[in-house]
């Protein structure tokens, strides 16, 4: 999608939404993959809800996109890694 088509102003706060497993490596890894991407990582910008059973684990992540791809190439990185199950 390009910038013209998006519906998006930029730069502008973006949060997305990560879902997977809540044991094992899988926030330590989606972290590590946020900061690749946007190493300005702010203070406050990752809240983590854990599921009802504790079996899942929520990440909602907040950061300043300056793109459209800059969005659409972490969201591919993001839904093909093995431990992420949804990203919203």
């Amino acid at each position: 999608m390009s910038e013209k088509q998006s519906k998006l102003t930029f730069p502008c706060d973006f949060t997305f939404k990560v879902i997977g497993y809540a044991n094992g490596p899988f926030e330590q890894e989606v972290l590590q993959i946020f900061q690749q991407h946007f190493p300005q990582l702010g203070e406050g910008a990752i809240s983590t809800n854990p599921s009802k059973n504790d079996k899942y684990l929520s990440l909602s992540i907040k950061v300043v996109a300056t793109s459209q791809a800059e969005l659409d190439n972490l969201y591919q990185v993001l839904t093909h890694h093995p431990l992420v199950l949804f990203v919203l």
